[in-house]
């Protein structure tokens, strides 16, 4: 649902709805600062900048899981880091989830022994100190779990759902622990939301059901739910048994990480750029999401570093408590929204920041007309598609409110490698990528921001 907005005045300029005569003619004027853009980032001094920020920083900090303490120091690094770098840089306090893996293991007993590889799920409870040991019932859907309700009492569920895509799948990631208590189930592993493994698993948030017993719930690989599976249909009897020390301590203090280039003739006018800078706790968190927080980043250097300032103020929010639903975000969006009109374009770049491909949007099919001629300045690149449906856990609630919201579409058929695992860091990333990434993100955001008009929103 969008929110009506009308027209929006503002002092000195005209309503944000206006339309600009000849948007095309307008934008030929930036064709040159959209090349001096790309010069610096892809072929100048500014090359390879956003890699080696993105390594100093993963190398220095590490994984930054939601109430640590390596996220309270990535915060303040990057504060520091960006008010070094000539920026207008300032906390916004907010309350983050705070849950802590503790100790973990788990062990199939029967038929034969064999460790398995887990990783516990965010916000799950622990199993008592002794563990739980229990038979287990493999299943491939939850159409599968209710025909088989019957059996599920007091056993370990394994889920060995196959990978069909990230926004389908991960709902067995996300309800398979109160889906199965809901039938008696003492503890649930979830096959990997992922389309490759090396016997690798991969975490991630699940969200228990009000009124249905919390049960441990951990991830496992591919490997092992397809091996339980294969044992199971040939009517082995499966044991394991879970020992998780898992818990939720009091909400943490936080900060969302703001950095502007603050704009010369409508500084209360915004075009916000993103990335989020929590992650889990495996890893470095280096593609999820230190490359958007960098590209972010380095949007801002490099129209610094050129000498510009445009009409609107570009803000760059490093988001926190992001992968815990985005909660970080969220409470930017309560404290703002009073200002929502102000608002001109909300990006976020949060699947990876491989080869560029493209830009997803949406917006008032007007707007779509001028970002299509934005996006034309990024010829020099090969980067001249503007797609549709951007995405973004952190810019949702801006996009569902009718403000313009854009999102990085890169070649990203990699990206569920790595995706919350310990594969997750500096190796995955490529630094012409990101030179690239880094480009497409200042182009767009500066031309957007030193527009005559706002972008025009939905009727």
């Amino acid at each position: 649902m969008f929110l009506l907005l009308g027209f929006v005045l503002t002092l000195n300029s005209r309503p944000a709805n206006s339309q600009t005569p000849d948007v095309a003619a307008e934008m030929g004027r930036y064709e040159d600062v959209a090349k001096r853009i790309i010069e610096l980032a892809v072929f100048g001094a500014a090359q390879n900048r956003s890699y080696r920020r993105l390594a100093d920083f993963t190398d220095t900090i590490g994984n930054r899981v939601s109430g640590s303490r390596n996220l309270e120091m990535a915060i303040k690094y990057m504060y520091t880091a960006m008010k070094q770098d000539g920026l207008d840089v300032h906390l916004e306090p907010v309350k983050i989830p705070h849950w802590v893996r503790g100790k973990e293991s788990a062990e199939m007993i029967m038929p034969r022994t064999k460790s398995l590889a887990i990783l516990g799920l965010g916000s799950s409870v622990g199993t008592p100190p002794e563990g739980v040991e229990a038979e287990v019932l493999v299943v491939q859907s939850f159409e599968e779990l209710k025909r088989r309700a019957s059996e599920a009492t007091g056993r370990i569920v394994v889920f060995n759902q196959p990978f069909i895509s990230y926004s389908e799948t991960v709902a067995y990631r996300a309800f398979g622990a109160s889906e199965a208590a809901k039938v008696g189930a003492v503890a649930t592993l979830i096959r990997s939301v992922t389309p490759f493994s090396i016997n690798s698993p991969h975490t991630g948030l699940q969200i228990y059901q009000d009124g249905v017993k919390r049960i441990p719930t951990a991830c496992i690989t591919v490997e092992d739910a397809e091996l339980m599976w294969r044992l199971a249909q040939n009517k082995q009897k499966i044991v394991v048994r879970l020992i998780m020390g898992a818990q939720t301590l009091p909400d943490a203090d936080s900060f969302n990480t703001v950095a502007e280039i603050r704009g010369w003739q409508h500084p209360e006018q915004v075009v916000l750029l993103s990335g989020h800078l929590d992650s889990w706790d495996v890893g470095q968190g280096a593609m999820d999401d230190g490359g958007g927080v960098m590209i972010s980043w380095e949007a801002l250097s490099l129209i610094k570093d050129l000498g510009l300032r445009p009409r609107r103020t570009l803000r760059a929010v490093l988001w926190t408590g992001e992968e815990q639903g985005g909660v970080g975000a969220q409470q930017y969006f309560n404290l703002h929204k009073e200002n929502i009109s102000n608002f001109d374009l909300v990006m976020e770049s949060d699947l990876g920041t491989f080869t560029p491909m493209g830009l997803q949007f949406l917006g008032s099919e007007a707007a779509r007309k001028v970002m299509e001629e934005v996006i034309k300045l990024l010829a020099p690149i090969n980067v001249t598609k503007l797609e549709t449906d951007a995405e973004g856990t952190d810019i949702f609630l801006w996009m569902q409110a009718g403000i313009p919201g854009a999102s990085l579409h890169v070649a990203d058929s990699r990206y569920f490698w790595f995706h919350h695992s310990e594969g997750d860091n500096m190796t995955v990333q490529d630094p012409h990528d990101m030179d690239l990434c880094s480009a497409l993100w200042a182009v767009v955001a500066y031309v957007v921001a030193d527009l005559e008009d706002m972008l025009p929103r939905r009727p």
